[in-house]
């Protein structure tokens, strides 16, 4: 019987993929992708001989039995998902089965959306003293969040928050903004498939303007909000520099020059 390797297919560009994936995908004898998020120019990799399937129509028991059935027959398995599986990959409920069925199973990290939108636009998610905390986030839709995770609450610490399913949320996202005290000229950064290749679109705007401007430019799906007191600073006048780099700082590889 075969190990089943979750894959991260990262945010869309083939060349964000590890190392590792593409080794994976080359020698896989079955691979299992999310058809709807992952480009097939990730299946570049794959042998001739590979049996490819998108599971973008599938329920999750059609996707586990796919997995175990190419297992059971001693395929080197690949489930291939987008970003990274440990963040809204589902991946647990797909391992449990596996699990069950005594397959082994193994996971390959993949760059998630919220580093590839970032990138994308040349923001930094972290500044000393402006925020050095990073949340990675939905909004409440149809999947209730758990108690003491609504956006009200976690905008309350005014730190870099990456939303993610939650671009038909935007008049939600406004006014949890905006009742945890952000001010309306807050500024939101919007990326659309962060880097697929003539696909990305980057949208800029405030609290106030950002629902309108993604309306307009027809965003409604597979997009990242990075709402964040960081974004715009590559234009600020003055920052407050990292320590690491101070003439003036020691640590173990140099020493603190005299003044």
């Amino acid at each position: 019987m075969s190990k089943v390797w979750f894959v991260g297919a990262g945010p869309g560009d083939p060349e964000l993929l590890t190392l590792k994936a593409q080794r994976l995908i080359s020698e896989a004898d079955a691979i299992l992708y999310a058809g709807s998020l992952v480009s097939e120019a990730a299946m570049t990799w794959a042998k001739e001989s590979c049996a490819i399937q998108d599971s973008k129509g599938m329920t999750l028991e059609q996707i586990c039995d796919w997995l175990i059935s190419k297992a059971k027959g001693n395929a080197n398995v690949l489930r291939l998902q987008t970003g990274d599986p440990g963040l809204y990959g589902a991946l647990i409920e797909m391992i449990q089965p596996l699990d069950k069925a005594g397959i082994e199973v193994a996971v390959v990290p993949g760059v998630t959306s919220a580093m590839a939108s970032a990138a994308a636009a040349a923001e930094t998610l972290t500044l000393p003293e402006v925020t050095q905390t990073v949340i990675f986030s939905r909004v409440e839709g149809r999947t209730p969040m758990p108690e003491g995770e609504s956006l009200d609450e976690l905008a309350a610490h005014h730190c870099t928050l990456c939303l993610y399913l939650s671009i038909t949320l935007l008049k939600k996202i406004q006014t949890s903004l905006v009742a945890a005290g952000w001010s309306n000229q807050s500024p939101i950064l919007v990326v659309y498939k962060a880097s697929w290749p003539g696909e990305e679109q980057i949208i800029r705007g405030t609290v106030e303007n950002i629902r309108d401007k993604c309306k307009q430019a027809g965003i409604n799906s597979q997009a990242m909000i990075i709402a964040s007191p960081t974004i715009g600073s590559r234009d600020w006048p003055e920052l407050k520099k990292s320590k690491l780099y101070d003439a003036n700082f020691t640590h173990r590889f140099r020493k603190a020059e005299k003044t």
